[in-house]
């Protein structure tokens, strides 16, 4: 039972994505399409926005 939840709020196939959607795929291991390369686009803009406005909240709040 605890293994079971464990596994559920594993967190790692999050954070591998992180980091393979900003590289590219040389091996040939997942698939390639139009719409997938635009969702992992979209995905790279939306993620380097949330990582500015952190920065942002965090020297705001430092600096009050």
């Amino acid at each position: 039972m605890l293994e079971k939840f464990k596994s559920f709020l594993s967190i790692g196939p999050v954070f591998s994505y992180f980091f393979r959607v900003f590289r590219k795929d040389t091996d040939g291991k997942y698939p390639h399409s139009f719409n997938l390369k635009m969702m992992h686009g979209i995905n790279k803009i939306s993620i380097l926005m949330f990582l500015v406005c952190l920065v942002i909240m965090v020297v705001r709040c430092a600096t009050r």
